[in-house]
């Protein structure tokens, strides 16, 4: 008796479509990297209607993938349960298509300041075992830094020193305060606050992590120099 129990729930299970699904592989999941090609289409078609762009960073699920007549892949994508569409598969990277580490990587470099982060941050969220981690990795501290800078500026330029000395609070406060800190907070990147020369500088988590995780790669040498001070990153 309790064998055809099981038999028949067993029997169940595998009949619905959920199951069905998952035994094929189901949908795969992506995530935009480059909003410049992430506008969702009603068709596999650069001519096809507008319904939304995507946001980078933003995850989705691969259904399908079709070939446009001017030989432009496209993917059949589910972004919410009401959303659905067609989108240039340029647009997205998964950890199912091969290379697909070394084109996020491609891309980390080719972009700048914020966006340099939060591509390379995508691409470590993403890629848990690709072999370009602690390239990325040195690449993540060192833009962080140089953002750091570019914080610094603008802080200076913006905290007037009569203003703060009309205040009750300490001067540095103001600072680690500043609402240019507020996206990389966001974030998880970490800047520390020289209160002497008031400057901000990186908190160097990328380059620890390096150090950590991979000690025998060729950038461990030049994270551990970051973080001494002794190098600055590369230009």
């Amino acid at each position: 008796m309790w064998a055809i129990t099981l038999i028949c729930f067993f029997a169940l299970i595998v009949a619905t479509p959920a199951f069905a699904q998952k035994r094929r592989g189901g949908p795969t999941r992506a995530v935009v990297v480059d909003e410049r090609l992430s506008v969702l289409r009603d068709t596999p078609d650069l001519n096809g209607k507008f319904v939304r762009r995507i946001s980078r960073g933003d995850d989705l699920y691969v259904l399908g993938m079709k070939t446009s007549a001017d030989g432009i892949n496209f993917y059949r994508v589910r972004v919410t349960s009401r959303s659905s569409g067609w989108l240039q598969s340029d647009a997205v990277v998964s950890t199912v298509r091969s290379g697909d580490d070394q084109r996020l990587w491609k891309l980390v470099q080719a972009s700048e300041g914020f966006d340099r982060i939060s591509r390379a941050q995508t691409f470590l969220e993403l890629f848990t075992a690709s072999p370009l981690r602690p390239t990325v990795l040195l690449a993540l501290g060192d833009a962080a830094e140089e953002m750091a800078g570019r914080v610094t500026k603008e802080a200076q330029r913006r905290l007037s020193p009569d203003e703060i000395a009309k205040g009750t609070a300490p001067e540095f406060s103001y600072y680690q305060n500043f609402a240019g800190l507020d996206r990389y907070q966001r974030r998880n990147i970490g800047f520390r606050f020289d209160r002497i020369k008031k400057e901000f500088h990186y908190n160097g988590a990328a380059w620890s992590e390096l150090i950590k995780k991979y000690p025998q790669s060729p950038e461990t040498e030049q994270a551990r120099q970051r973080l001494s001070g002794s190098v600055g990153p590369a230009k």
